[in-house]
């Protein structure tokens, strides 16, 4: 998961700006053709989310993102990797990191799906009944 701080990308010049993005589109079809780019999305700013809560039996509804930082979820690829030093290699030559528009977070992906089996299972038993 990428972070970037607000403003900083924005507060770069056109001409820098279009030379990032062209450096990240292009690593990013590197990634892809040795099949480690898995997927990827882009988040629109902080300022255009919604975040939901549960409250007093109900949805409630808030502008903005949940979380007040300095750096907000900027966009998400799911990597494919040998292991965590192999996706800290692949992170590190990201330009957008190399540019310092903000941290990357690296997580393993959960595999539910035993969980969903189980899941599928009592529900199976349970509309029996």
């Amino acid at each position: 998961m990428g972070y970037i701080e607000p403003g900083k990308f924005e507060g770069t010049t056109e001409d820098e700006r279009h030379a990032v993005l062209d450096e990240c589109f292009e690593h990013n079809d590197h990634l892809r053709a040795k099949g480690h780019l898995v997927a990827e999305l882009a988040l629109q700013p902080p300022e255009t989310a919604s975040t939901l809560y549960w409250k007093n039996g109900k949805v409630a509804v808030t502008d903005g993102p949940y979380a007040e930082t300095k750096e907000q979820l900027g966009g998400t690829q799911i990597l494919e990797a040998r292991d965590l030093n192999h996706a800290i290699q692949l992170v590190s030559e990201l330009p957008g990191f190399k540019y310092g528009l903000g941290p990357i977070e690296i997580r393993p992906v959960a595999d539910l799906n035993e969980m969903m089996k189980e899941s599928e299972q009592r529900r199976r038993r349970d509309a029996s009944r």
